[in-house]
């Protein structure tokens, strides 16, 4: 989530959402056969339990120089390969490398470059969205943990497929973001669950970003040198290129990415989730637009979205050019029970005793600094011991798939009805086709579940 330079400075956010391009040409791989269980002694050329965990980087942007530098906090990683669609990003990568580790690591432009090799035990893929389900399937088959960011993917249906794969081939695999490693964050969560709010009827998360700015509209140009623009459009449909479409701003456009309500609402919806177990909304509504910004981004600047459970409603919002937040926070979860209001942002959460009760007492709890650290940590200690990560694909599926479902409602302009165990949209096709992806040929996903 934090950029390089904020890596411990978890309230400065100004590049909270740098990602990069992925590398992947379209030249043949034979991967798609293998289905190897994890057996570590046996997998050639795999580490034993006291040696090196050697990383393959897919995606060298601002993401994956962060993460990058994360992992190199601890001793035993090194990186063996890194691999981006940008000269200029690969050379950065390169040079944290050299700092951190004191040697050169070997650079691909072709992601299945980096599956294929037997001295890489780990994938880091910190790709833009439309670029996680591919690569994190193949890495599965081939035998390779792996740490994506998030969301999951940009499609629900991509998400299970994702998930599909772990499944499959043992793999431990964990998204990345990293509020499921967060003490505070954890201790919230623990209260809630305890019952010592009581009935807990509405959960309300929030972004106010007043540092995002409009991205004007530059016309379609050629792609900068030494960038295989070809191969970072993949599976995406094909366009002319244009700076907004590139780099960090990907994500205000639907081929790529889901605006806002992916890329912060996965975080703060994961927060929201800790302390409601695993329901899944039953319907879903969403209104916004482009309000604050007059440039060519698809996505909206403001959007409300309301999730009804079985038990309890989620409100999402989001607002760009602003940061005035709900409570004086420019963001933040609230969750609100019968016994008091817990509000909580990465400062600490606060307790706010009900009005009509006397059970519980108004406190606040500092912060715990920035969690990415312990994620990635928590990430490395699970592929040595083979245990589920904080954040598994099954949960990290289900919190990318809330979101997915605010913005099909939004697109749609419809309150739509979501049948989990199916994993489809009650009553609406149109809503229900965005359940699902299309990829341009010659991509393929296996796994997944929809033609």
């Amino acid at each position: 989530m934090p950029s390089k330079d904020s890596i411990m400075r978890p309230i400065s956010r100004r590049k909270f959402l740098g990602k990069s391009s992925l590398a992947a040409s379209i030249a043949p791989l034979a991967l798609g056969g293998l289905t190897l269980p994890f057996i570590r002694s046996a997998r050639a050329g795999e580490p034993g339990p006291n040696e090196k965990v050697r990383l393959g980087l897919i995606g060298c942007g601002g993401m994956g120089k962060g993460d990058l530098e994360c992992f190199f906090l601890n001793p035993e990683v090194d990186c063996a390969v890194i691999c981006d669609v940008d000269d200029a990003m690969i050379a950065q990568g390169v040079e944290i490398c050299q700092k951190k580790r004191g040697k050169k690591p070997d650079t691909v432009k072709d992601f299945r470059r980096v599956l294929e090799r037997k001295d890489v035990d780990v994938v880091l893929i910190a790709t833009p969205d439309h670029w996680h389900a591919l690569p994190t399937v193949l890495a599965c088959q081939a035998g390779k943990d792996v740490y994506v960011e998030k969301p999951l993917a940009k499609t629900i249906d991509e998400g299970r497929a994702m998930l599909e794969a772990s499944r499959r081939h043992n793999r431990v695999v964990q998204m990345g973001s990293q509020w499921r490693s967060c003490k505070h964050i954890l201790e919230a969560g623990e209260f809630i669950r305890s019952g010592k709010l009581g009935k807990v009827s509405l959960v309300r998360g929030w972004a106010y970003l007043d540092w995002l700015p409009s991205i004007g509209k530059p016309a379609d140009c050629p792609p900068p040198a030494g960038v295989d623009y070809e191969t970072w459009l993949g599976p995406a449909a094909e366009r002319p290129f244009n700076p907004n479409r590139f780099h960090f701003n990907f994500r205000w456009f639907w081929d790529y990415a889901g605006g806002l309500m992916t890329d912060w609402g996965v975080h703060l919806i994961n927060m929201m989730l800790m302390g409601m177990g695993d329901e899944a909304p039953k319907t879903v509504s969403s209104s916004g637009g482009k309000y604050e910004f007059d440039d060519n981004s698809e996505t909206p600047d403001s959007q409300v979205t309301v999730y009804e459970f079985p038990n309890h409603m989620l409100i999402w919002e989001h607002k760009a050019g602003l940061n005035n937040g709900l409570n004086g926070r420019s963001w933040g979860v609230e969750w609100s029970g019968t016994q008091g209001t817990i509000i909580l942002n990465d400062s600490g959460w606060e307790i706010i005793t009900e009005k009509k009760q006397a059970s519980l007492d108004s406190e606040k709890k500092p912060g715990s600094g920035d969690p990415r650290p312990a994620h990635v940590r928590n990430f490395l200690d699970c592929v040595a011991s083979r245990k589920p990560p904080a954040l598994n694909l099954g949960v990290g599926h289900h919190v990318s798939t809330i979101a997915h479902l605010g913005n099909i409602a939004y697109r749609t302009g419809r309150k739509i009805a979501w049948d989990a165990t199916a994993e489809k949209i009650l009553h609406d096709p149109e809503a229900d086709r965005l359940v699902g992806v299309e990829y341009r040929k010659p991509w393929e996903l296996p796994y997944r579940r929809r033609s």
